[in-house]
Formats: C-alpha cells, structure tokens, sequence
C-alpha cells in the first residue's frame, strides 16, 4: 500500500518534494495546499488537487504524511506545531540554533495529538547531522569542522535583497580549499569563519543607486558577511538570469581524530554533497523522511523525532531482507 503525501508550500522546495515523490513508486502525491490562489499553481503531476492552506483540516483522514515546506524564520516554528495536532509531519527547519526549543513546541503537539512529527530534515541538519554523530562516536579524540559550498546561500542572497537599491542577488558560499586540505591531512587546524569560507555576490542594483554604500551594507552585515572575505560584483538582470538561475550547492563534514594507545594514528572521516539542486536533493531527502515517519507511526511511536533517531532501514523502500542481501 503507497504512503499517501500531501505538500504545503509549492515554491522551490515544494516542487522538489513532487519530483521526489514522482521517482518513488511506493509514495503518491495525494495533494498540495498553498497560501497562494491554487488556481494559479500548475503541478507536473496529473489529477492531483491543488488547494487552499485552510482546507487542509479536511484531509486529516486522506494523507499519511504532510510535508511542509515553508521557511524556518516564520513559517515552520507556527506551522509545524500547528499542523502536528492533525498529521504525521515532516519538515525542513534548518535554524540550527533554535533547533531545541522547535522540537519542544512540535514535540507537546504532536504527543497531545498522538501523531508523529519528524523535524530539521534535509541535509544540514539532517544528513550532516547524521555524518557528524556517526564520526565523534567512532573517533572520541578528535575534531569536526564543516564545509558548506561551493552554493547558493539563499539565505545570504535574501539578506542581500533587502538592502536598498537593490532588486535582486545571489550569494555563494565558497570553502578555502586550503582550510579543507589542512583538515583533510588531520591537522586539526584552529580556524576562523573568515579561515573557512569566502562569499561571493553578484548583485543587481536599481538604476542610480549608490553602489559603494550597497556594497559597504554587505560586507558590514552582521552574522551574515562581516566575518567573511566578501566580494561584490554588480551585474544585469539579464546576465543574472543568464548565468545564476540555478540554486546548486553542497559540502563536506570532515572529522579528523587519532587512534591507538598513544594517539600515534591519525583517522579522517569525511562525507561530501555536490548537488546541482539544493531544493530537489532536499525534497528527495523529505520524501524519504516520509516513508520513514508513516512506518514509525504504524508501529506505534508519536511526539517529535529528528533523523538522529530514525533507523536507516525505516527510511529506505526496501526490505529487511533485501537490504541484509545487497547494502550490508
């Protein structure tokens, strides 16, 4: 029997989730609710309804997994308890700092409604998070550093929208590759956010605008550039559009540790993405999370999960026994 999907939120996220689903015959896309008119969202996907974020109370009965694709500075802390009181959930709330006090809110809803609620799925935090448990458990003696890039930041290129004079931008984060060698090799080197990364933005700022102070606001932005060696290029739309339309990305976690009795061997754990689709790998990563939540419940379980809990065998569609026979 497939696991029944619903999406709420069909921007970049929610589009990738679809096509994930597409690709995994045990799931099935059972609907889509949007903030938006749903008469103005075309799905890639034939007979599947399309409708408003307020009606989906009604489909509690008709939906195994609600996957929500909203964002994690307004949307996911309201909507994931919210929405927790009535389906099995997972989303995507990557605020990493604000990670336990999201699993506390989504947790007391979900227990209060006896459903289950898997948050920060995705791959930092999720599959990240995972690489990062599994090499501090297997080297105790040791350091993690991680790389993120080279990728579209969106949220980088939001903070750099909101400036004034300028109506569009993209952020890359880029690591040093020296910083990466140097972890690599299990130096252990003590390095700095500036040490790690630099960030690159190509801007397109409003006719007469004051390029200098624009460019002054974003390598003095707090948390955001101020820390980093940034560079600013201003370009056209055209050649935005032209040349930085897609939204790649990726990274490493790397944790280098010594073993033996007296430390004398060095040991590099490292797991890397290079995804020319941060919104497709991420629905694919949620897609999967949803066949996992749909069989935790079955089984019994409710409140609030991360992936640090999940089993890999959960999240996978095939067997106990086809897994022993071809992944062991």
């Amino acid at each position: 029997m497939k696991t029944r999907i619903a999406i709420l939120g069909y921007g970049n996220l929610g589009r990738g989730v679809e096509a994930a689903v597409a690709q995994n015959p045990d799931l099935e896309l059972a609907a889509v609710f949007t903030r938006r008119d749903p008469a103005a969202l075309s799905l890639r996907t034939p007979g599947v309804p399309v409708l408003a974020a307020e009606e989906a109370p009604a489909w509690a009965d008709q939906i195994d997994v609600l996957i929500l694709c909203g964002g994690s500075a307004t949307d996911l802390p309201v909507q994931t308890p919210q929405y927790a009181s009535l389906f099995h959930v997972v989303d995507s709330f990557d605020t990493h700092a604000k990670i336990p006090e999201h699993f506390a809110a989504a947790d007391a809803a979900a227990r209060a409604a006896g459903k289950l609620c898997l948050i920060s799925c995705g791959w930092d935090p999720g599959l990240f998070s995972l690489a990062r448990v599994y090499a501090n458990a297997i080297l105790p003696q040791g350091k993690d550093e991680t790389f993120w890039g080279r990728g579209v930041s969106q949220g980088h290129s939001d903070a750099i929208r909101r400036i004034e004079g300028v109506l569009d931008a993209r952020q890359y984060t880029v690591p040093i590759p020296a910083a990466v060698e140097a972890v690599r090799r299990g130096e252990q080197p003590a390095l700095t956010p500036r040490d790690k990364h630099l960030r690159e933005c190509w801007v397109v700022a409003a006719e007469g605008a004051d390029l200098e102070r624009i460019e002054r606001e974003i390598k003095t932005m707090p948390y955001y550039f101020d820390q980093y060696d940034t560079t600013v290029h201003f370009i056209s739309a055209e050649e935005l559009a032209r040349d930085h339309a897609g939204l790649p990305h990726g990274g490493s976690v790397l944790r280098g540790g010594v073993t033996g009795w007296d430390g004398e061997h060095r040991q590099t754990v490292e797991f890397t993405l290079k995804l020319d689709s941060n919104p497709e790998f991420t629905g694919s990563v949620l897609a999967a999370c949803a066949r996992a939540v749909h069989r935790m419940a079955e089984a019994g379980m409710s409140g609030c999960k991360t992936m640090l809990d999940v089993a890999p065998a959960w999240l996978s569609p095939c067997t106990g026994e086809e897994l022993r026979a071809h992944f062991l």
